[in-house]
């Protein structure tokens, strides 16, 4: 599906319209439900529901993570023609990352069970985090890896077609490439707090990675859907707070009190359904006011 979206449907950098980010994003959760179902059926009821919950936990911490996105697009002024191409190849990136995060994270839980207990405190506290910071703020100028590709590579002052790397007098990198190693380093970020969060639901590898791979392949069509109306569900940063905070207390009473997954399903779909009925029954006033 990468490949015939990179080769066949977005093959030339256009800016992405409502209309066609919102027919991709139904495409894509339609295709994360087309594969529940196989996996209902091919390994029954239980996982099925694993992978949902994943799913839903995961497709829910992607769309506070496109805050994030929006801000370095922001901060770099990256054309919108050439987001969509920076957004591709940060998932391709992504992927690999996951399934080593995935992979290092059920080796260690099968190992040192007690890692379990601090997976699920790290979790928790950053669930709690969460309710005390309402801003995200992105400061580029401070990632390390952004400093150590501009010590060992010459870039140039402008966008160049929306390549990330042209021969001028030598290899150089563009400033695009600057956004997708922001946009990569920042992912890791995300990974730290998601592949926890969906391990608390189950420690099946395949269900671990799979949720994560169908929450990210529909990850840039819901950035370019919701990208000018996110500060509409602002509530939704407090109810994601309230499921990290929720996940890593289940994985902390995972021993001693395991909590069916259709129980979870229920208390994630039900937090997200409330802070975003809350967000547009309650707007923010302030942002109102300030946006007039």
């Amino acid at each position: 599906m990468l490949v015939l979206d990179l080769t066949v449907f977005h093959r030339g950098s256009h800016v992405i319209q409502f209309r066609e980010a919102v027919g991709w994003s139904v495409f894509w959760i339609g295709l994360a439900a087309a594969f529940a179902v196989v996996v209902y059926f091919w390994r029954g009821r239980v996982p099925a529901l694993d992978f949902t919950t994943g799913y839903l936990i995961e497709e829910s911490l992607s769309v506070d993570n496109l805050f994030i996105f929006l801000l370095i697009f922001r901060y770099f002024k990256v054309l919108d023609e050439y987001q969509h191409k920076v957004l591709f190849w940060g998932i391709i990136g992504a992927l690999v990352m996951r399934l080593a995060f995935v992979i290092a994270g059920v080796a260690l839980i099968h190992r040192f069970h007690w890692i379990i207990y601090v997976f699920g405190a790290f979790v928790m506290y950053t669930g709690l985090r969460l309710f005390r910071s309402e801003e995200a703020d992105v400061h580029p100028e401070n990632n390390p890896v952004l400093k150590w590709v501009r010590k060992i590579m010459p870039v140039t002052p402008d966008y160049v077609n929306g390549k990330f790397f042209i021969r001028e007098n030598g290899l150089c990198a563009t400033p695009l490439l600057l956004v997708l190693v922001m946009v990569e380093t920042t992912d890791v970020l995300f990974a730290t707090d998601s592949i926890p969060a969906v391990l608390a639901i189950t420690r099946d590898p395949f269900i671990v990675f799979t949720s994560n791979v169908f929450a990210i392949l529909g990850l840039r069509s819901l950035y370019f859907a919701l990208a000018g109306m996110m500060e509409l569900f602002h509530f939704l940063h407090y109810g994601l707070a309230v499921i990290l905070t929720f996940i890593g207390l289940k994985m902390l009473l995972s021993n001693y009190y395991p909590l069916p997954t259709h129980v979870a399903l229920a208390v994630v779909g039900g937090v997200l359904t409330l802070s975003v009925v809350a967000s547009l029954v309650f707007p923010n006033k302030e942002k109102e006011v300030g946006g007039s």
